[in-house]
């Protein structure tokens, strides 16, 4: 029905219910038979009532509700309105009349009013809800949470188009004073270990996790238990959603791997970071990766004067930058496209724009990619490296923040020990410079470009086998926004030299990672999808570290962030072993790894 129609029929039996209501009120007052000297007052209350009334509705809104999704705000509204309307027609309809009217037919003609406006409504939601229940259900829904959340999520699913044919069965929740009381007409089942009995007892298809104020840990904890049901889970995102009225029915997203994690929200000093970016120039190297482009994102909120994007793609950087211009209209930007392995075209950017803070997170980071071209590898992590931190101290950058990896710590991998030399060479750089030269040190972030996640989705997508490489492999994750939050937290540590090692939580079995995506797409892992054993690649270990033998760690301010102890590094050694890359590069790869056998201690190649 259109919105036209709707609002001519409520109009309409709002009319009907006024002269219903004084018509009442009047035989009432008179026992069934009204005097005739009382006729003409009733007929001028009835008409003044409908008058004013009707334009009271009008005012407050009545007739704009979408009475299907009523709440007490609303009964609210409509009474305030009644009650204006009559006590104006009363006053209106003396004075023409020059007698007043009896109080007990005001009071009454209020009372029915309000008793057949507020019921005509209430059905009109009743004969709603029920045309939807009536429908064919085909899913059952359970609700995680009978909170205020839970209670708004579960009246959009009882109205909401988007749910027709499911219907809400219930509630859980941990709270005992909740167990067997009903929110919104519907009981409260159990609590979160009554969650696989509910699932098979009632045919769940659906699970609603509505907490959005609790701890991850809770809710890592609520979907483990949900994913092993077969049911699919959905989750309302942010408690930023609930507090500013954004909840509804689309803002349900499905359960991803990050949410598995069950870390809190970062915690960022806001006065440390905006002391040294604010009104900086700040240039990010690598803008169009993951990282990068998660940089400059994070870096626009704190206003820094220019903001320049250096990448080698010109897709990735356009792409990045028309989203800031979206995002931050005030914000200053130049979109350099370069090269860091070109030393001339380094220098003039920093030449031209004399950027004082440096966030370096171009690099070469596929390990089989690299395993197989050394010299790549070197050319750009290693020397680019070199490129950007020798202009940074030419130009006299204050801070140069480079991002490393955890591959870096006893490299088994050629991307491990470039990025390990890297961070000797900022270090060693750190030590005749007045810019301050500092590493943070990470594990795998969830999401980048070529990670295993995209490449487990790409594969259940395609119906299996999902590929994993060996059943006891662990890695360190964490989600791009919380890592590079850390990133630039850990950049207002910076006095130079440090390498900051970022607290990743448990390592997690890549197995299990697949497991659960699988899961979380409503498979069965082994049933519906295989899991096949690819074995190991080249330059992969078991288990990545976070820290060499020789480098003791220390807390910092922030309780997710320590540094390790600064090592010395021979600079005269480290430019006798560049001299002798520039020799090898582009031969053979044995002698390339070579080089870097003799540069890197820890690391060893197979001829």
């Amino acid at each position: 029905m259109s919105y036209r129609n709707r609002m001519l029929i409520i109009l309409v039996v709002d009319i009907i219910i006024i002269w219903v209501s004084v018509g009442i009120s009047y035989l009432f007052r008179f026992n069934g038979i009204i005097p005739p000297s009382y006729e003409i007052q009733m007929l001028e209350f009835a008409i003044v009532t409908t008058l004013i009334c009707g334009a009271s509705l009008a005012f407050f809104r009545m007739y704009k509700r979408m009475w299907q999704y009523a709440s007490i705000g609303e009964i609210i509204e409509l009474c305030k309105a009644i009650v204006i309307g009559l006590a104006v027609s009363y006053i209106i309809t003396s004075i023409l009349n020059g007698v007043r009217i009896p109080f007990s037919i005001a009071t009454r003609t209020l009372e029915l009013m309000l008793l057949f406006m507020g019921g005509s409504r209430f059905l009109w939601r009743l004969i709603r809800v029920n045309r939807t229940k009536k429908a064919d259900l085909t899913n059952n829904i359970l609700v995680v949470g009978a909170g205020d959340c839970g209670a708004l999520i579960a009246k959009e699913i009882m109205t909401s188009i988007s749910f027709k044919g499911s219907r809400l069965i219930g509630f859980v929740d941990d709270n005992p004073d909740k167990r067997n009381m009903q929110v919104v007409g519907l009981p409260v089942l159990g609590n979160r270990d009554s969650i696989a009995d509910l699932v098979r007892q009632h045919h769940i298809h659906d699970i609603v996790i509505a907490m959005p104020s609790s701890k991850r840990t809770d809710i890592s904890d609520i979907i483990n238990i949900c994913k092993l049901t077969g049911a699919t889970v959905k989750i309302i995102p942010a408690i930023n959603d609930f507090i500013a009225g954004k909840l509804a029915v689309q803002t349900l997203r499905n359960v991803e791997v990050e949410d598995l994690l069950g870390r809190e929200p970062v915690k960022i000093d806001m006065q440390g970071v905006m002391g040294y970016v604010t009104a900086k120039v700040v240039l990010v190297t690598g803008a169009g990766g993951s990282i990068g482009s998660e940089l400059c994102r994070q870096i626009s909120s704190f206003r820094p004067s220019k903001l320049l994007l250096l990448g080698h793609g010109e897709n990735s950087i356009y792409t990045i930058e028309m989203e800031l211009r979206s995002k931050f209209p005030d914000v200053k930007l130049e979109t350099v496209i370069a090269d860091i392995q070109d030393r001339s075209r380094i220098d003039d950017v920093f030449s031209r724009f004399k950027p004082q803070v440096v966030f370096h997170a171009a690099a070469h980071k596929h390990v089989p990619l690299m395993e197989r071209n050394p010299s790549e590898a070197v050319k750009n992590n290693v020397f680019g490296t070199r490129n950007v931190a020798d202009c940074a101290d030419k130009y006299n950058a204050e801070r140069f923040v480079m991002i490393s990896s955890d591959k870096a710590v006893n490299p088994s991998s050629v991307m491990g020990a470039t990025k390990r030399i890297a961070e000797m060479y900022i270090q060693s750089i750190n030590a005749t410079s007045k810019t301050q030269f500092v590493a943070v040190r990470f594990g795998n972030v969830l999401g980048s470009r070529g990670s295993v996640i995209p490449r487990f989705k790409e594969q259940i997508a395609a119906g299996g086998p999902v590929t994993v490489t060996h059943p006891d492999m662990v890695r360190y994750f964490m989600t791009i926004p919380e890592a590079v939050q850390l990133v630039i937290q850990a950049g207002a540590f910076a006095k130079g030299g440090e390498i900051f090692i970022l607290d990743m939580g448990k390592p997690v079995r890549i197995l299990d990672l697949a497991k659960d995506l699988i899961r979380l797409s409503g498979f069965e892992p082994d049933v519906d999808i295989h899991i096949n054993f690819s074995g190991m690649r080249e330059g992969e270990k078991l288990f990545e570290e976070l820290l060499l033998e020789a480098e003791a760690t220390t807390a910092t301010q922030h309780e997710r962030i320590f540094v390790g102890q600064p090592l010395h590094i021979n600079r005269a050694e480290l430019d006798l072993q560049f001299r002798r890359f520039e020799k090898v590069l582009g031969e053979d790869q044995k002698s390339v790894k070579a080089v870097i056998e003799q540069l890197v201690p820890f690391y060893s190649h197979v001829s």
